[in-house]
């Protein structure tokens, strides 16, 4: 596709690509799981499935993005052999972007009222636990307010989409990228002159062989395998549209090892913000959104200065939440462009109205619909949203690029070869065909096993 936009610059499409990757899982997941699963040795684990399954599947995505120059609305049609069905499968792909969508925008709207109200001194100071679980229950039993903010910020990132890929979404996010940066390595280093800087970080990174005994090597390799495939988002063709938007001037391998640095990086250095803090003050690091909402805010209005501070963290969250909105709310434009051959704003103002009555299920399910229970217990409709994505439509479409990139009705593996060693850089050698065919389905058929047995063999 000749006029296909391209980015004007390289580290316009690394940064964008890793603020695809990069998300909340970032922060209130990985730092968690590495402190209790043994801090530097979960970590060597960690990169070690990021090289041998995050990056074959990230190279797998950009490659079918780069040779096709679709979205996946259109990208199996481009790279399948004749008369093959690859394309179906499009079908049960896309949704996984709206569904995402439906309620991640709920999450960044959260993010910014606690921006917003720490910045301007609304939290009081040195709340308790309690105190904190009271003010984000308050939150959650608000549904207007929760509608404002996630309103708010679904509106600014489908405008910056409007604008086209380089004029809004590669001007916009590799600026905001860059800042998020700056923002996140401030606060690290600001973590130095906390009192509990010592403990938080020997908590952290420690080496801790007996974590591995107390929680099973098993499940320490299952939580490290698990961190490494879905921090990457891959398997719904959140990264695949970027890769219809990037030059040849580079091999994949070379591009993903990139992505993959600039995502751990705000892993790893989002402990050096988090372990001192708690540590500090006393609170126990917890994981998943209390740890943001409660956890985090209670250490904050307890510090001097904590409405600064806190306001900066939740500022620095924003971003890395507003850059994954923006990356996949360009998928699905580009999606819905190469589906019904519209432009680009009747896209964006169709799909603005979409996402918003989709997220309202979600929205109400912390108020007026509250007794609803999709997964049982106290599941919430965001739970079970989560649940679709996280359990069955990334590793499923993952598992279905690999089959696709390595069948002979595919795209083939010397297709996929060509494309991904195209470029300066390092090279795929042509014998990992019998990795990517044989390991590769294994291990991501049993993440997706894994996280069935853990939601429902309970």
């Amino acid at each position: 596709m000749s006029d296909r936009e391209q980015f004007k610059t390289r580290l316009g499409f690394l940064l964008i690509a890793a603020g695809c990757a990069i998300g909340l899982g970032n922060v209130w997941r990985f730092p968690y799981i590495t402190g209790m699963y043994g801090g530097a040795i979960f970590v060597i684990i960690y990169l070690c499935f990021l090289l041998g399954v995050g990056m074959p599947l990230l190279t797998i995505e950009l490659a079918v993005g780069r040779a096709s120059r679709r979205s996946i609305a259109r990208a199996y049609e481009v790279l399948e052999r004749p008369k093959s069905k690859w394309h179906w499968n499009k079908y049960w792909q896309i949704p996984g972007s709206y569904i995402l969508m439906s309620f991640y925008g709920l999450i960044t709207g959260w993010l910014l009222y606690y921006c917003v109200t720490s910045f301007l001194g609304g939290f009081d100071h040195a709340l308790t636990h309690e105190q904190a679980v009271t003010e984000f229950t308050s939150l959650l039993a608000n549904p207007l307010t929760m509608f404002v903010c996630m309103t708010t910020v679904i509106f600014v990132s489908f405008a910056i989409v409007a604008m086209g890929v380089v004029r809004g979404v590669e001007r916009i996010t590799k600026p905001m990228m860059i800042l998020l940066f700056v923002l996140l390595i401030f606060m690290a280093l600001r973590s130095i002159t906390l009192p509990g800087f010592a403990d938080g970080i020997e908590y952290y990174l420690k080496p801790d062989w007996s974590k591995l005994e107390e929680h099973g090597i098993m499940e320490v390799l299952w939580a490290a395998m698990g961190q490494a495939f879905f921090t990457l988002s891959v398997g719904q063709g959140s990264i695949e549209i970027f890769g219809t938007y990037m030059d040849k001037q580079h091999t994949l391998a070379k591009e993903a090892t990139f992505i993959c640095g600039l995502d751990t990086t705000v892993a790893l250095l989002s402990g050096f913000v988090i372990f001192p803090a708690c540590f500090s003050y006393a609170v126990q690091p917890d994981s998943g959104p209390s740890l943001l909402f409660i956890t985090l805010n209670t250490v904050f209005t307890n510090m001097a200065g904590g409405a600064f501070w806190g306001g900066l963290f939740f500022l620095f969250m924003l971003f890395a939440a507003v850059s994954t909105l923006i990356a996949v709310f360009e998928s699905i434009i580009a999606m819905s462009m190469d589906l019904f051959s519209c432009s680009r704003v009747k896209a964006v103002v169709v799909n603005f109205c979409i996402i918003m009555v989709l997220a309202m299920p979600c929205l109400l399910g912390f108020n007026y619909l509250d007794f609803i229970h999709p997964l049982g217990g106290s599941s919430t409709i965001l739970d079970f949203q989560d649940f679709l994505i996280s359990n069955n439509i990334l590793p499923l479409g993952s598992m279905l690029f690999v089959l696709f990139i390595t069948a002979k009705t595919g795209m083939g593996f010397k297709n996929y070869l060509k494309e991904a060693n195209t470029g300066k850089g390092p090279k795929i050698p042509a014998f990992f065909y019998w990795y990517y065919r044989f390991v590769l389905p294994v291990v991501i058929a049993i993440l997706l096993a894994a996280g069935y047995a853990a939601i429902f063999g309970k």
